[in-house]
């Protein structure tokens, strides 16, 4: 039999729905939050409350989607998703809304879309093999995806929020993610393989493995590898720090400075924008540029110009100007990570061992909204920028002075199994696989 395009087709326009979504509310809930409470701190705890369940379902997560099933958990979190993201706008309207709820709805969504995001990122290596698509091909593609998601999300966001107001377009939300049910549920068929047999003299299948049993195998491969500590590292510095920026500093900038809810759908939709157009650049040439080089460089001018412009310039088009470059520096980030992490962990591992990694990377993302309320409101935003910035520009020098980061550049080994009862060879030496994360927002793979 040829290869088979239709599932990886169904699961990418699936996932370019529901991201689309997500992008809109990205900008209408931290604005929604801000002008109804009145304060920044307020916003910032609402964020607090979404990404710790997210990040915690992503760590948690893996030996849960191993027993239920990769596909069948991506649709109904995305349809539990759809119910607790429409509730909050269905009851502000009511007048019925009360912090407290408006917490726990969004902490019940966070959780629901990491167990949601996780079980995509299982069925997505299942699709790309059975398309006969190169694997840093089909993750740039993913992750051009996600930047055009949110170019439009955040560009309509900005202007449904000043036309419907920004309940109506977190039920526009709540609305792509049914439509992201469906898409999976019809496109992606039950016969694809999320998990690998086990490996002969296992004993039982992952789907058999006691939780705790599962969840250490995961931690077990990880916990050697040099490269995947510094990769996590960066990232959860510089995700806490763009966890700020988007759910605090960016809204209020927005609100305070300029005035407009339009300038803030701008300011994502600048940065998308550039990231779609070096997407597609990177995605012609990604088999021919060295991953280190294009990482490390990337990274370094994807992260703290965007905040020191956002403390020290004024004129609106520079600030968008330096967002767009941000955003094509950014954009091979997410394919490479993506990709080093397919390429090396064995099928039988992947969710636990993405789920792990991907929650590492993120946890910095639900303290990066509570300190940016607190920074901003104690420091106000530009010196609430300028920290931000600093940290961002220190983790981001890393790989120019750590030689580990090198072996970006390795070629990839076929993942190896390693039975569930014998410790596993530290990860990244020639005979095991390394799983690596990622940057200003990554998709299979820990990511940004």
């Amino acid at each position: 039999m040829g290869p088979d395009r239709r599932p990886l087709v169904g699961l990418l326009v699936a996932e370019g729905v529901s991201l689309v979504g997500s992008r809109m509310s990205m900008v209408a809930l931290p604005w929604f939050t801000l002008v109804v409470t009145g304060s920044a701190a307020r916003t910032g705890v609402v964020a607090f409350a979404e990404m710790l369940p997210y990040v915690l379902a992503c760590a948690l997560g893996g030996p849960l989607i191993d027993r239920v099933g990769a596909r069948r958990t991506s649709i109904v979190a995305d349809l539990g998703s759809a119910a607790a993201v429409a509730t909050v706008p269905l009851l502000h309207l009511a007048g019925l809304l009360r912090f407290g709820t408006l917490i726990g709805l969004v902490a019940m969504a966070g959780l629901l879309r990491g167990l949601g995001d996780t079980a995509k990122r299982v069925v997505f290596p299942e699709t790309v093999a059975a398309a006969g698509t190169p694997m840093t091909r089909a993750t740039s593609v993913h992750d051009g995806l996600s930047r055009l998601a949110t170019l439009l999300g955040a560009s309509l966001a900005g202007l449904l929020i000043a036309v419907l107001d920004a309940p109506l377009v977190l039920l526009l939300d709540a609305g792509t993610f049914l439509v992201g049910a469906l898409l999976v549920a019809l496109a992606v068929p039950k016969r694809l393989r999320t998990v690998a047999p086990a490996p002969a003299g296992d004993g039982a299948t992952a789907g058999r493995e006691q939780y705790l049993v599962a969840l250490r195998a995961g931690l077990r491969y990880l916990r050697h590898d040099r490269l995947v500590h510094g990769i996590l590292l960066m990232l959860l510095v510089t995700n806490l720090a763009d966890a700020a920026y988007t759910a605090v500093l960016t809204p209020v900038w927005a609100s305070e400075v300029v005035r407009s809810s339009t300038a803030l759908g701008l300011l994502a939709a600048s940065f998308a924008l550039g990231a779609v157009l070096g997407n597609v650049v990177f995605t012609v040439v990604a088999h021919r540029v060295p991953r280190f080089t294009v990482f490390a460089v990337g990274f370094l001018l994807a992260g703290a110009p965007r905040f020191v412009a956002l403390a020290l310039l004024d004129r609106l088009w520079v600030i968008y100007l330096v967002s767009f470059v941000a955003g094509i520096s950014v954009a091979a980030i997410n394919p490479i990570l993506g990709a080093v992490s397919f390429e090396r962990i064995p099928e039988r591992l992947r969710a636990r061992v993405l789920g792990l990694t991907h929650a590492a990377a993120w946890a910095g993302i639900p303290l990066g909204g509570l300190l940016g309320g607190l920074a901003v409101q104690e420091l106000r935003l530009p010196a609430a920028c300028l920290v931000f910035a600093g940290a961002y520009l220190l983790v981001t020098l890393l790989p120019f002075v750590m030689p580990v980061w090198r072996e970006l550049d390795r070629p990839p080994t076929p993942p190896a199994e390693t039975p569930a009862e014998a410790p596993t060879p530290p990860v990244g030496t020639p005979s095991e696989p390394a799983t690596a994360p990622t940057g200003p927002e990554v998709t299979g793979a820990p990511r940004r």
